[in-house]
């Protein structure tokens, strides 16, 4: 019943208007970016960022975000879009994160120091809208179906992803055990684990943590540390279950970049934390805003 229900979500045009087309993952990612904008002018505003300012992040977040994703997503799959560029660039689907976060972060960074603001204290009020962002963007690859879903289960969530617009047996020809494992072709009907939904309520979770202690956690720099470890560790576990080929050590591409940030992560983590060891008595308390 709850693998039918699931199922019955993967839709990726929710209507057509004549000859236009209502994309669930289009409206899914405006939703996605219009919530993380929502949480970014609360914690700009608090921390005397200004609201102004975290709207035109969000802008350079959705301009950069997505063409960083798109030119990654191109770069890995390259022999695809020499044979259908224009398919690719204007897919509903495949996009790469990692490329979003690399070219957005640069662009924001150029942002932040035009504006003289400390860089660290701005990652800390960015990693709340980060995740919730992700989390709810994750959502608009499972409406969508376009293959960022997970490997065959028999758990009774597994979902049918066969309307997406990347059935299993064209999501699955990278992955030659699994497709060996059916006699060369994936069916389309098969159940596969519903990694986007999992993905979307493990970054409720890492959300309510950060938004518990961005308040308390001193000095600037050690929540979006704490950030870069917990996705860093949402990602490369999730990973192990998802549909993405194996490039080294049995490691998929995004396993790899999560090695490094949440390296940085920790090691961040714990230095910042013993500058606040070092400073006198109070200091933390007089950081804090009101």
């Amino acid at each position: 019943m709850l693998s039918r229900i699931l199922s019955d979500t993967v839709v990726p045009v929710l209507f057509k208007i004549g000859p236009l087309k209502v994309y669930s993952y289009g409206l899914t990612v405006g939703i996605a970016f219009l919530v993380a904008n929502y949480a970014l002018v609360k914690e700009f505003k608090r921390k005397g960022l200004g609201g102004d300012f975290a709207n035109q992040v969000t802008i350079f977040s959705v301009i950069f975000g997505l063409a960083g994703a798109r030119l990654l997503s191109i770069v890995e799959n390259w022999g695809d879009f020499l044979r259908s560029p224009l398919t690719m660039i204007i897919s509903a689907g495949g996009l790469t994160w990692y490329g979003g976060f690399i070219l957005a972060g640069v662009v924001i960074l150029i942002a932040i120091r035009r504006k003289h603001f400390k860089f660290l204290r701005v990652a800390d009020a960015t990693a709340p809208a980060l995740i919730l962002g992700y989390g709810v963007g994750r959502l608009a690859c499972h409406f969508s179906g376009d293959g960022d879903y997970g490997i065959p289960t028999n758990l009774p969530w597994g979902v049918n992803y066969s309307h997406g617009v990347d059935p299993p047996s064209e999501a699955f020809r990278y992955m030659p055990k699994i497709e060996a494992q059916y006699g060369g072709i994936v069916p389309n009907n098969v159940l596969c684990n519903p990694t986007p939904i999992y993905e979307f309520f493990a970054c409720l979770v890492i959300f309510y943590l950060l938004w518990r202690y961005r308040k308390t956690l001193m000095p600037d720099g050690r929540l979006f540390m704490l950030y870069l470890v917990l996705e860093g560790i949402e990602r490369f576990t999730v990973e192990f279950i998802r549909l993405n080929p194996r490039l080294l050590f049995g490691l998929s591409e995004a396993q790899l970049w999560s090695i490094p940030l949440v390296t940085i992560g920790v090691i961040g983590f714990f230095y910042l934390g013993s500058k606040v060891q070092q400073t006198e008595p109070g200091f933390a308390a007089a950081e804090v805003p009101k």
